[in-house]
């Protein structure tokens, strides 16, 4: 009867260690699609307000060549009615000499010649009004003009800077991961992002979550790099390939392998390095998201993707 009570105590205990494991995991597992939803919106966010930005741009470049070509029209116009005033100004003055040499006679002649006068001074008056409201017209659209161009200048300059700022990164990250080029690791940038890809081989052995030296090693020299920029936001993504997974231990599937594996990048990452934690985010992709439909291989990886900080150019939209 002891030996009963023995062995239920044991088989209950050996029991508990799984459980608490699986509900770890299980944890884990909500927290990074929690984590990798709250990404995806804020990545979201940050493409529209660039597309907006871009927007923006090619609606004032269009603006100015409309208004560029108006305040053209507009010159020209200005310039005949200038040739105009001139040649009713000079007929004035002939009007007002044959005036001056004929007011004593008082002929009919004279008369004619004041009413001719006065039509010309009236036809003068309205032509310099016309002038001035011309010149007022262009002094307006020049002003709106610079203002425009000015306004172009500060998104283009800004746009530029975020642009070499994320390509100096890249070059950063190129050369700190240079000594593992032909073992699986990839940097470029795309769409103002830097993607820093490595496949499984170099981090985990086949099934595993685990991190092994060299790749741990590749991972902290990239993390060195990292923690020195602190405006951007990092998210870490686990990509299997399409074989089903088989296990009744814990990782079950495509889907807890990609998560975990994304957690023990950034737990070493974190771990070896002053990286902010709020700037990092795990996140697992499972099979759906394969960079080659023929290679396997290569769709296991880990991907960390950096975007920069576009609080900038987002307070420039904001209080245009």
């Amino acid at each position: 009867m002891k030996s009963i009570f023995y062995i239920a105590a044991i088989i209950v205990l050996s029991s508990c260690v799984p459980i608490k494991k699986y509900q770890d995991l299980e944890a884990n597992y909500k927290k990074s699609q929690e984590e990798q939803a709250d990404f995806k919106t804020r990545a979201l966010d940050n493409e529209n307000k660039v597309a907006e930005l871009q927007v923006e741009h090619d609606v004032l470049q269009s603006e100015i060549k409309k208004i560029k070509d108006d305040t053209t029209d507009m010159g020209n116009k200005f310039r005949m009615m200038q040739v105009e005033y001139d040649r009713v100004s000079e007929s004035n003055e002939v009007l007002e000499q044959k005036y001056t040499k004929l007011l004593s006679s008082g002929s009919v002649e004279t008369a004619k010649l004041i009413n001719d006068l006065e039509k010309t001074r009236v036809e003068l008056q309205k032509k310099e009004d016309r002038l001035n409201q011309l010149e007022k017209e262009l002094n307006a659209r020049e002003k709106i003009l610079v203002e425009k161009e000015a306004r172009i200048n500060e998104l283009e300059h800004i746009i530029k800077e975020q642009e070499l700022a994320v390509e100096r990164l890249r070059e950063k990250i190129a050369e700190a991961l240079l000594g593992f080029k032909d073992k699986g690791i990839s940097v470029e940038e795309r769409d103002g992002k830097i993607y820093v890809s490595m496949e499984a081989k170099l981090l985990f052995a086949s099934g595993k979550t685990a991190v092994n030296p060299e790749g741990k090693g590749a991972l902290i020299d990239l993390a060195k790099v990292l923690e020195t920029q602190t405006d951007i936001d990092i998210v870490v993504e686990g990509h299997t390939d399409s074989d089903a997974m088989n296990s009744s231990a814990h990782p079950k599937d495509n889907w807890e392998l990609s998560v975990l594996r994304a957690t023990s990048v950034v737990k070493i990452m974190l771990d070896n390095s002053n990286m902010d934690p709020l700037n990092v985010t795990a996140a697992g992709r499972s099979e759906y998201h394969p960079v080659d439909e023929n290679d396997k291989a290569k769709n296991r990886r880990i991907e960390i993707i950096i975007a920069p900080d576009l609080s900038q150019l987002f307070e420039l939209i904001s209080g245009s």
